[in-house]
């Protein structure tokens, strides 16, 4: 095993940051959203995106993932880039009106990251969805997850119903409001 790890320290280089996360990743168990997202939590969260999408126009996708693959970890892949793969990988940035709301959250990490199409970035600053992470940030610290997440996207509702306001019609759902545990 010292071998093995003498030759990725050569190869990889990398300093004790990269190696402790490494770490981190590998000591959680891959069942990790599961386990803090309980079945209850996953009904709650769908439940909230689901009334807060009928307050305003815009789309919300919660994602809550533990342990990063190994690829991931080696390659230096921060939260904020994950979320982006995800991001596209989710269709996210393919609603109608571009106004999709990405809310990651790096559980081993401990880091809460919100994208937005260009249709909301375009009225709300990065500072005001950096304060809404570091809020969920603060909640999950301790350990309160359902309450994190649920006043995550009660923020960002209210966000969006400022700028995208509900026009009182059914309109489609273009993103499935159940949360996606990795």
């Amino acid at each position: 095993m010292a071998v093995v790890v003498s030759v990725a320290v050569v190869l990889r280089g990398g300093g004790d940051m990269f190696w402790l996360r490494m770490l981190k990743h590998f000591a959680a168990p891959a069942w990790l959203s599961r386990r803090l997202f309980r079945s209850a939590d996953v009904t709650a969260i769908a439940a909230a995106v689901k009334a807060a999408e009928s307050a305003h126009r815009g789309e919300l996708r919660f994602v809550a993932e533990g342990p990063l693959a190994l690829g991931h970890l080696w390659h230096g892949i921060s939260p904020r880039q994950r979320a982006l793969e995800l991001f596209g990988a989710l269709r996210v940035w393919d609603t109608a009106e571009n106004n999709g709301v990405l809310v990651y959250v790096q559980l081993v990490d401990r880091k809460v990251e919100i994208l937005a199409d260009r249709a909301i970035s375009a009225k709300v600053s990065q500072v005001e969805w950096d304060s809404v992470c570091r809020e969920a940030e603060g909640a999950f610290a301790a350990k309160a997850y359902r309450r994190g997440a649920l006043d995550v996207i009660d923020h960002i509702a209210r966000l969006l119903s400022i700028h995208f306001p509900s026009r009182g019609h059914h309109r489609a759902n273009e993103l499935p409001d159940l949360p996606l545990l990795l």
